[in-house]
């Protein structure tokens, strides 16, 4: 048999305030099929009884009790923990060059590189992939870094990815020639791993002055380590998927799966040429027919 609630009893009349008032705090409302006597939400807390006896809990066991001296501010849920700094430094937008210098501007780039010896990643490539493309190019693509091809031949996605990559450059319209093409990393990593936090943060400044001179209207990030270190924030791509997001300026990112992660896992091709859709609708371009589209998934 329950008892009934006694408002003279001043311990269960203090329970029954902190436990409301803790409710209150997380954001619950009125969750009684009968009104709950405001005063009892207003009501001050009753002063501290002395005695020796312990009061019963005051909070949910499945909820962590706060201290006595927290105030009510610091019991709220703790923003989302940010970016480690080895993923936040981005460098500051440079001065606009003129579209006729852009070549020349790269070229600069490209020399004060010179032969880099920056990070580890100088100990075991055999070439430089500094980019590739149309240096007034509206649309870029930005991957991860170079593998072995590359790493031969000096030029990013020229292996089976870059194959894939092609198509896709071609099923919306466009030459490989007419968009620009560079990796956060311009050494490959051992085995093709991902590029550590150091070794990304060293080479990066130099993919951010290439885009400072190309300007580019669209950015297309290749997986996730392209779009975590163009933005400084580590979340999954699922987070970045399928809108489009302001970036650098006048510029807009949106965000697909790396080439390798395709030819892995063709079954998400159809999802990359929704992505590359998106891209084509803000560069102004004609949406193929079928036909066009399909070549994603036939060719590499």
């Amino acid at each position: 048999m329950t008892t009934p609630f006694d408002p003279s009893d001043p311990y269960l009349r203090d329970a029954l305030h902190a436990r409301l008032r803790f409710y209150r705090e997380l954001g619950i409302g009125e969750f009684y099929q009968r009104a709950v006597d405001p005063a009892i939400w207003a009501e001050p807390e009753p002063p501290q009884l002395q005695s020796a006896a312990p009061k019963p809990a005051v909070a949910p066991s499945l909820f962590p009790t706060q201290p006595d001296n927290t105030a009510p501010e610091e019991t709220a849920i703790p923003p989302r923990k940010p970016a480690s700094a080895a993923l936040s430094h981005i460098p500051a937008q440079a001065e606009p060059v003129p579209p006729e210098q852009h070549f020349a501007a790269l070229k600069l780039i490209r020399e004060e590189i010179g032969d880099c010896t920056r990070c580890k990643l100088s100990q075991g490539r055999n070439k430089i992939v500094f980019g590739d493309g149309d240096p007034n190019a509206r649309l870029m693509f930005v991957g991860e870094g170079p593998g072995a091809d590359e790493d031969a031949q000096g030029l990013p996605f020229v292996g089976r990815g870059g194959q894939l990559l092609n198509n896709m450059i071609a099923a919306m319209g466009l030459k490989r020639e007419q968009v620009y093409i560079a990796n956060i990393v311009k050494c490959r990593p051992p085995q093709n791993r991902t590029p550590e936090p150091d070794e990304a943060n060293t080479c990066s400044p130099f993919l951010f002055r290439q885009i400072d001179v190309i300007r580019p209207k669209i950015i297309v990030a290749l997986g996730q380590t392209a779009v975590t270190y163009l933005t400084g924030e580590k979340r999954p791509l699922s987070g970045w998927r399928g809108t489009v997001h302001p970036f650098r300026g006048n510029a807009k990112l949106i965000v697909t799966y790396h080439p390798a992660f395709l030819l892995r896992d063709p079954n998400q091709k159809r999802h990359a040429w929704a992505d590359l859709q998106i891209a084509m609708r803000e560069l102004g371009l004609e949406l193929p027919g079928k036909n066009r589209a399909e070549g994603i998934g036939n060719r590499e």
